[in-house]
């Protein structure tokens, strides 16, 4: 099958330029590109669906350019942001894309011809402003530039020159990996189409080349909201950030409406066995979530750690006794000593994200020590209780933290 309609089954595609062109370029090897912000020191569950499309266009023999953005990210993209971002310094963006480049090893292959990484930076940082007007800014037009989506929100409440030019910084972008690397497409989140455009139509008529523009669809549920938003903030992919147990509890409490497009998109499982599992209905709908975690988990953990989630969740659920797998917090006898309230400790350990949400937790019923209902929100939790092995709190029925006792 070809990678297009691959792409197309498994529900990647939104939108793309001069498709049947497209289809003809793709009979071939050809290098194409992502960018990636780095305005933070891991990737996000935003990026997987990139990053997925990215492993399936090399596995059918086509070379991927991770671009990180070093000279980009100096300036802020304003495609979906209501507001001017936070403008990043060279040492907080050097140390993110230094990080960010070594997760994404784990899902791409980087040895010799395979796939590669390059940052704008390289380019971007040292460009003559009248050089690069002269050369770039000449081909494109104010008028159509203000018509753009990532634009037209943001006149509304002011948009800076130092945001507009963002749009002739990725186009630069684009002509930059054609002339280095021979990168004729760009891949990108549907919210980037704008940008996108610009790059491949500076690429055809400056180069009088061929160049294309291919965007995803974005992760939503089927009721239209984003995906990979928890309490807690961003589902990441570093397990400092979000540990193995709470990626995997995520998938596996997704609605039942959204296990067929999620195994679809984030696994590389066979579409037939993603179709037979999708069409699961009432407890056989729970075996596919299963199957959806643990594949998800295992792709950015390792199978290693997406068995000791697995197993922690099945002995959470089961009744069984406590697994090492499960978040756990640290409570020395001095904290408990000078607030042992469960309310805070349910703040401290980060199961509520304030004191306040706590109490409002334990007032309708939602907060559990062990099996045990806390219906007093000044009720103690003490040293007894915690005891050896430690004791599990639990918000609501899904939301789990293991809580020991410093020796």
């Amino acid at each position: 099958m070809h990678i297009l309609d691959v792409l197309k089954e498994r529900g990647f595609v939104a939108q793309v330029t001069f498709e049947e062109d497209l289809y003809k370029q793709l009979e071939q090897p050809t290098t194409f590109y992502v960018g990636f912000d780095p305005t933070a020191d891991s990737l996000h569950i935003g990026h997987y669906i990139p990053i997925m499309a990215m492993a399936h266009m090399q596995r059918a023999g086509h070379r991927p350019i991770a671009l990180m953005g070093g000279g980009t990210g100096m300036i802020g993209d304003p495609s979906g942001k209501s507001d001017l971002r936070k403008v990043l310094t060279v040492d907080d963006i050097d140390h993110n894309v230094e990080s960010i480049k070594k997760q994404m090893s784990r899902f791409l292959d980087f040895s010799e011809g395979k796939a590669m990484i390059a940052n704008n930076a390289d380019w971007l940082r040292n460009l003559n402003y009248i050089d690069f007007m002269r050369e770039i800014g000449v081909y494109f037009s104010v008028n159509r530039m203000l018509t753009a989506e990532c634009y037209k929100k943001r006149l509304e409440k002011g948009l800076t020159f130092l945001e507009f030019t963002y749009m002739l910084m990725q186009s630069y972008d684009f002509l930059e990996l054609y002339r280095r690397y021979g990168c004729r497409l760009q891949l990108g989140g549907d919210d980037q189409w704008s940008n996108m455009l610009g790059g491949a139509d500076l690429i055809r008529r400056k180069e009088r080349q061929d160049a294309y523009a291919l965007t995803f669809q974005l992760l939503l549920t089927h009721d239209g909201r984003k995906m990979g938003k928890t309490e807690a903030g961003a589902l990441w992919l570093d397990a400092e950030r979000t540990s193995p147990y709470d990626f995997y509890q995520y998938w596996r409490n997704v609605d039942d409406q959204d296990v067929q497009k999620c195994l679809a998109l984030l696994t590389f499982l066979p579409m037939d066995e993603v179709r037979r599992l999708g069409a699961l209905r009432d407890s056989g709908i729970n075996e596919a979530k299963k199957v959806l975690a643990f594949e998800v988990t295992k792709l950015v953990h390792g199978e290693e750690e997406a068995r000791k989630a697995q197993e922690a969740a099945a002995s959470l659920f089961g009744g069984g006794a406590l697994s090492g797998s499960v978040p756990t917090t640290e409570i020395t006898a001095a904290q408990l000593e000078e607030d042992g309230r469960v309310t805070t400790i349910a703040f401290l350990c980060g199961l509520c994200a304030s004191k306040g949400e706590a109490r409002k937790l334990v007032q309708g019923g939602g907060l559990t020590i062990g099996e045990e209902k806390v219906t007093d929100v000044n009720a103690v939790l003490t040293a007894e209780q915690i005891g050896g092995e430690g004791v599990l709190l639990r918000k609501g029925k899904k939301s789990y933290h293991r809580v020991v006792l410093k020796a």
